[in-house]
């Protein structure tokens, strides 16, 4: 038996790069998958048909697809997606929220259409798809269910000129571990994946600061990196593991620390003075530091 045997997925942005991969690995696992794509350019504008190139490409190795082009950053769209493969396949089991696009700007250039723009596609596009895909799981009582979402080292460190991006990406996070405490009774997980890969959104960005990219390292560094991890945590192996972050790229793999407290002091009575902090927050910060050095420490990769 496949590992996705029976499983019916539906991967939003699955035209290109990522979310293709994903998409054609699922099936060739045995899933059932819905590729969505509005088939747009990187900045979100235009449309096309690349899902319908995918869903030929899955049916001609053997798989069973339908393509979706409804917009992920609309209510209606993301139900309609849902629909879709309650239409085709009789129910749902995975969710990948996946679609995304770029709007590159520093601060003092960013256009107000440029921040709504990203994150409609990105913070409000996993909104969109999960809540009718949540709603679907309680009234059937389907349990076992799997949403697996995008953030990015963007919104987990932070990357110049791309605030937009970086916000939508780190609230993806925060969603991501509450859908994980609100799905849990029927047995769903939600976990989410910070990726590092070339694709067409990156390449660009590579090549602007001057890097050539060349075939071989987009070899070692494609999309087709990304997609194991994400057909893992969409099978019956990954149950009980949620909200968790993996990071995931090159041949590498590796779950993410989440917020947690460091250090802390209490003071009893008053408020703390200024003088008191001059004293206090120094030792916040060495804890800090001696975290990040254990951190970095455990985190070396370990080669197979």
């Amino acid at each position: 038996m496949q590992r996705l045997e029976d499983k019916i997925a539906v991967v939003t942005g699955a035209g290109r790069g990522i979310g293709k991969e994903i998409a054609l690995l699922m099936a060739s696992l045995g899933a059932k998958v819905v590729v969505n794509d509005l088939g747009g350019n990187t900045d979100g504008t235009g449309t096309g048909k690349i899902a319908d190139d995918v869903v030929a490409e899955i049916r001609a190795a053997g798989g069973e697809a339908v393509s979706n082009t409804d917009s992920v950053a609309e209510v209606g769209g993301g139900e309609a997606l849902v629909q879709t493969a309650l239409d085709n396949f009789g129910g749902m089991d995975i969710l990948v929220n996946n679609a995304g696009i770029l709007r590159d700007r520093t601060i003092f250039k960013m256009e107000e259409s440029d921040w709504d723009a990203v994150i409609a596609v990105h913070l409000k596009g996993h909104y969109c798809c999960t809540r009718p895909f949540a709603n679907y799981i309680r009234s059937e009582n389907r349990t076992g269910g799997r949403i697996i979402n995008f953030s990015s080292v963007s919104g987990l460190y932070g990357n110049f000129g791309q605030a937009n991006y970086a916000a939508a990406k780190a609230g993806i996070a925060g969603f991501s571990r509450v859908m994980a405490l609100e799905l849990a009774k029927y047995g769903c997980t939600s976990n989410t994946i910070s990726p590092g890969a070339l694709t067409r959104m990156t390449i660009p960005l590579r090549e602007n600061r001057g890097e050539n990219v060349g075939d071989s390292e987009i070899e070692s560094g494609g999309p087709q990196h990304i997609a194991p991890i994400c057909a893992w945590l969409a099978s019956d192996a990954s149950a009980g593991i949620t909200s968790e972050i993996f990071h995931t790229g090159r041949g590498g793999i590796a779950i993410m620390q989440q917020p947690k407290i460091i250090k802390q002091f209490k003071k009893r009575g008053s408020v703390w003075t200024m003088d008191e902090l001059d004293q206090i927050v120094p030792q916040l910060i060495d804890a800090k530091k001696a975290n990040v050095a254990a951190a970095d420490e455990s985190g070396k990769p370990i080669e197979l």
